[in-house]
């Protein structure tokens, strides 16, 4: 059985905020959500986290996730941290200890240390660094781990190895709460080392052994923003890898960023400077210009969208034309073939086959059939001040430009309606609907003239 231990207990002090840092975001997630998905995947039975600045902001960041939470008040070390979560675990158990501000750990690197624990032995995670300053070291004889030494308290000798501690290990939970019992804090920051346990470990028979992630970036965590940049650009260098890697063709790999989930098909291509949050899906041969942002959005194939389009929480159907400068926003669909053009806001819409809204215009709250052309400059009045209200343009529609349609209103089959109409009462289908005012001439009138400055 495999629990899992998150320490996220920290204050941040580097990160000059409020905001406790392993709430910090990275790729549009918390750092300690990074974390949890890892544990998640792992399939641990438990997952325990231990948390202490910021009140209960932590908990409350993830109320949604199957967590154990665990109160450390003061912050006196890692030792400390785990002995506050033993209680909630089980000795039966194998223990797998992580950190909430240390996100990009993969999996693969982390099975190899369960599989220790549940073999007897105790599984830690080293890498080598070069400068390894400010790391605790691991100290071997004759090739086998003997202890782990704090940058502060080792001698000019033990700072020279360049394998150090990177805090994540695994071990039987029963061994593991008789060793955390007999820390003690003769330190140079007086505090309870976890560290520590190695030597216990060592001097019960237990082996230690040690593994290397792939990248060494694995186990960077975060204490600066400077820091918290830095794993950014390294999160989304991999993502972007592994869709250039898929077939998709990126004008910039450098210029991307993926907040989420991003799944495409086929021959995707992807301008500069495109922003992906939460989930998503690009279908085959779909094309996404520069400076779009795309949010919870389901795109089918053939569909270009261009440069500076933000679709938020729609679905968009096969061979549409949208941008530039188009807003898509959350409860709308576009069928197939469907023209928005730039300058065009979509709210809580759904726009049929063929359906064109190419200039300048607001469509809210709006059913629209197939084959409707929609004229520069028209609104969908939907809201009354108090309360929203639908409009309907049926199939075969041509609206003029200039028009508002002030809802609730139907608009029937075929139905012309002339530039400049304001619709307050349904146009029946087939025919030319419109209201203008009776135009006008003044004769000697003049235009007003700017009053000179003294």
């Amino acid at each position: 059985m495999l629990e899992i231990l998150i320490l996220a207990a920290g204050k941040g002090t580097r990160m000059r905020s409020d905001l406790p840092k392993v709430l910090h975001k990275l790729a549009g997630k918390p750092l300690l959500g990074h974390v949890v998905d890892t544990a998640r995947a792992l399939g641990a039975t438990q997952t325990c986290v231990v948390y202490g600045f910021g009140g209960d902001a932590v908990p409350q960041a993830l109320a949604g996730e199957p967590l154990t939470f665990v109160l450390q008040a003061e912050q006196q070390g890692t030792g400390h941290a785990v002995q506050q979560a033993l209680p909630r675990l089980s000795d039966d158990s194998v223990t797998l200890v992580l950190y909430g501000d240390v996100p990009l750990t993969q999996v693969t690197t982390l099975q190899p240390l369960i599989a220790a624990a549940l073999a007897g032995r105790l599984g830690l995670l080293t890498v080598n660094l070069n400068p390894p300053d400010g790391y605790g070291r691991i100290v071997r004889e004759q090739g086998q781990v003997k202890r782990i030494v704090e940058h502060k308290d080792a001698t000019p000798a033990e700072r020279s190895i360049q394998e150090v501690n990177t805090g994540i290990l695994a071990a039987n939970t029963r061994q593991l709460r008789q060793w955390i019992g007999r820390l003690k804090n003769d330190n140079a920051q007086g505090e309870y080392y976890l560290t520590d346990i190695i030597a216990m470990a060592v001097e019960a028979g237990v082996m230690i052994e040690t593994h290397h992630p792939a990248h060494a970036w694995e186990v960077l965590g975060v204490n600066s923003k400077a820091q918290l940049a830095e794993l950014e650009r390294i999160h989304q260098h991999e993502v972007a890898q592994g869709l250039l890697e898929a077939g998709v063709t990126l004008l910039d790999p450098a210029r991307l960023d993926v907040r989420g989930t991003l799944r495409c098909g086929r021959d995707v291509a992807i301008d500069v400077n495109c922003v992906f949050e939460g989930s998503v899906s690009l279908g085959d041969g779909v094309q996404v210009g520069a400076n779009c942002v795309l949010r919870n959005v389901t795109v089918a194939a053939g569909t270009k969208i261009d440069a500076f389009t933000l679709i938020d929480d729609a679905v968009v159907g096969e061979a549409n034309k949208i941008g530039p400068f188009s807003r898509i926003r959350p409860g709308s669909t576009l069928a197939r073939d469907v023209h928005v053009g730039n300058f065009v806001e979509i709210k809580n819409s759904q726009i049929d086959d063929g359906s064109k809204i190419n200039h300048l215009s607001y469509v809210g709250d709006t059913t629209m059939g197939k084959n409707v052309n929609i004229g520069a400059g028209t609104i969908t009045c939907n809201y009354d001040g108090a309360n929203k209200h639908r409009t309907v343009i049926e199939d075969d529609v041509f609206v003029g430009s200039d028009t508002q349609l002030v809802a609730p209103v139907t608009v029937g089959k075929g139905a012309t309606l002339g530039a400049g109409t304001t619709l307050t009462r349904d146009a029946p289908p087939g025919e030319l609907t419109l209201s203008r005012a009776k135009q006008t001439t003044f004769s000697g009138w003049q235009r007003p003239v700017k009053t000179p400055k003294p």
